[in-house]
């Protein structure tokens, strides 16, 4: 006992000097300096003691080395899984802690040659427990893997919407029908519309199996494998991520692929791109994400690189086919399409913003937030193109019978569709859109109202410009106005009571249809003027011979300028039911009095005799029939004979 307390009390002066010392020499000065105060501490003792110390030390540590390798070799030949069996794992895994420990018991002590050689021999199984660990967690991510099944999941649909299907909105699908230089008004306009609720919450791998891995990793990291581990981790989770966007239809499109790419083909992929983005931001990559932190809890930075790592090429996929859209043509009819994938990426900043915020990934919100203001960029030069476009519409052949222009139905169907994404256009505008000085023609007291505002009275301006030009085509004045009338009072009919009319305000149009109706005088001054000028009734003290006279050459001059006109206006046209019946009643208010008193002043002047039928070609019910005719379209019918 006395051998044994003397052993242990030289073993702990070994352990303070060395725990004191900074170096061996240092050590051996403090117990040189022990040794003056008792004879126990004597070099000689010292060395007799350490050196039984050592050579039990060395026993024990081949002793659980040895145990250590039989252990951890059974499991590294294993020819089956470990973690088959719950049993064998925490078995394997406390092997592994065991030999963690004692590589960190004896580190320190790595100078002494023997100790050494056992250390290089436990880094060697170590290694090797590694290489089995690194595959038994490749295994639990594949295997967990295939019990998650993306497209079996049930999302809601997001294909984009159509326009509603009654008579008067129909008739905005002819603007993808100009486009396309067809007539078929069936198809209808995609319009952009906000994104659906996502609120699937789905784990891409089992409770369990995250747990499993958690384990593993947090053995791999104690062993310095945390980045093989962090590797094998997303390249695993990554090719899964990228294989559940392939199955949401999605291709790998290089930029130059997209603006290949036939449109209506585009339309489809766009489509799928707006899914598949929704489905991973709101619902894959979150799912990622916490799996991530609970794989490696309490390893934020290999969390945060393996998650990167998982989502980059997805999301740079995603990104770059956006992005592809935003630099592509500029073509008005790809207004609707570039509005859908705009909103959707509006709507999905937010979840780039939190998905992709720390020091990793943070160059994927970066990107997707300079891409989100590339697509404004795109629809604000879309605006531009059709400004463009109705500037260079030419004026070649006139619009027959002065009816609606093709620029006309054109303009005013796609701005009350492109209205119906107001908001986004606001936002667009107010965001980054042209400075207001830039539209100089138009009224000071519109400076106040949005930029979208600004834009739609621009358009409409330079629409109305050209239609002014067109009208010049027309020789005659009247027939200029009937072209005006008509184009005027759409343009009217489809702002009205719409997000365009609101946009434009009510003072546009107030000041609009009063141009139609000015159009509408136009017509009537130019074209029945001299008509009705030859039914005033002469006044003063005339003789009746002269009054006779100059009444049978107007009857006779009325009779051939009244046909000539219904002859030709019959094949004008009144687009508009209710405006084609204003006018006819305007004609009727004016004319049928004004004849009706002058062909019963002619019958009443006793030189006229019995027969003023010879003279008097029409009655006012005749005169009224004929009316009926004007702007039909077609050429009008023969003048019948008076009957009374």
């Amino acid at each position: 006992m006395a051998e044994s307390g003397e052993e242990k009390l030289l073993a702990m002066a070994r352990h303070i000097a060395k725990t004191l010392a900074q170096d061996n020499s240092m050590a051996d000065d403090i117990l040189k300096i022990f040794s003056n105060f008792d004879g126990r501490f004597s070099r000689e003792k010292l060395s007799e003691i350490s050196g039984r110390d050592h050579r039990r030390g060395y026993a024990s540590l081949e002793n659980t080395l040895s145990s250590l390798d039989r252990r951890i070799s059974h499991y590294v030949s294993f020819d089956q899984p470990i973690w088959a069996d719950s049993a064998d794992a925490a078995a394997f895994l406390e092997a592994i802690d065991e030999l963690i420990a004692t590589l960190g018991e004896w580190s320190p002590m790595a100078a002494d040659e023997t100790v050494g050689e056992f250390l290089v021999r436990a880094d060697d199984m170590l290694q090797q427990a590694m290489f089995r660990a690194e595959d038994e967690f490749r295994s639990l991510i594949e295997s967990g893997g295939e019990s998650f099944d993306l497209t079996r999941a049930d999302w809601k649909n997001e294909s984009t919407r159509n326009l509603p299907s009654d008579s008067e909105e129909d008739e905005d699908a002819e603007v993808e029908a100009i486009l396309r230089n067809d007539d078929d008004d069936d198809d209808p306009i995609p319009l952009a519309r906000p994104v659906a609720d996502y609120d699937v919450v789905v784990d891409a791998l089992p409770s369990g199996t995250i747990q499993d891995l958690h384990e593993i990793a947090k053995r791999m990291a104690a062993a310095g494998f945390g980045k093989e581990c962090a590797h094998v981790y997303s390249s695993c989770r990554r090719e899964f991520v990228e294989e559940s966007l392939s199955r949401l239809g999605l291709q790998k499109l290089s930029i130059e692929d997209v603006h290949k790419m036939p449109w209506q083909e585009l339309e489809d992929e766009i489509a799928r791109w707006i899914k598949a983005s929704n489905v991973c931001l709101r619902i894959l990559f979150p799912s990622e994400q916490r799996i991530c932190n609970r794989v490696f809890f309490g390893f934020s930075s290999a969390s945060d690189i393996s998650f990167m790592e998982i989502c980059r090429g997805s999301t740079l996929q995603l990104l770059n086919f956006a992005d592809a859209i935003a630099i592509g043509s500029r073509s008005p009819e790809r207004l609707f399409r570039i509005l859908d994938v705009f909103e959707t990426l509006r709507d999905l900043i937010p979840e780039f913003e939190s998905l992709f915020s720390d020091e990793y990934s943070v160059f994927l919100r970066n990107e997707a937030i300079t891409i989100w203001n590339r697509l404004g960029e795109a629809i604000r030069g879309i605006f531009m193109e059709l400004e463009n476009l109705i500037r260079r519409d030419p004026a070649k052949a006139a619009v027959p019978g002065g009816g609606l222009h093709p620029i006309t139905r054109y303009v005013m169907n796609y701005l009350r569709a492109a209205c119906r994404s107001r908001q986004t256009l606001e936002q667009v505008f107010e965001d980054n859109g042209p400075p207001l000085k830039d539209y100089t023609k138009l009224d000071e007291n519109n400076a106040a109202t949005s930029s979208l505002s600004v834009q739609m009275a621009w358009i409409m301006e330079l629409l109305e410009s050209n239609l002014e030009a067109k009208s010049k085509i027309y020789k005659e004045p009247g027939l200029c106005s009937v072209f005006m009338m008509n184009n005027g009072r759409y343009i009217v009919q489809k702002a009205r009571d719409t997000e365009l009319g609101t946009l434009l305000g009510d003072d546009w149009i107030r000041k609009h249809t009063a141009k139609v109706r000015q159009h509408h005088v136009s017509y009537q001054r130019s074209s029945w003027s001299k008509v009705l000028g030859l039914l005033k009734l002469e006044s003063g003290s005339l003789s009746s011979n002269i009054v006779v006279k100059s009444m049978k050459e107007k009857i006779k001059y009325f009779n051939m300028q009244f046909e000539d006109i219904c002859r030709v206006q019959s094949s004008w046209i009144i687009y508009d039911d209710q405006l084609r019946e204003e006018i006819r009643i305007a004609l009727e208010r004016i004319l049928l009095p004004a004849y009706g008193n002058f062909i019963n002043r002619f019958e009443n002047i006793a030189e006229l005799g019995k027969h003023p039928e010879k003279y008097i070609k029409y009655g006012v019910e005749d005169i009224e029939a004929k009316l009926q005719d004007l702007f039909n379209g077609k050429c009008g019918s023969a003048g019948s004979r008076r009957g009374r």
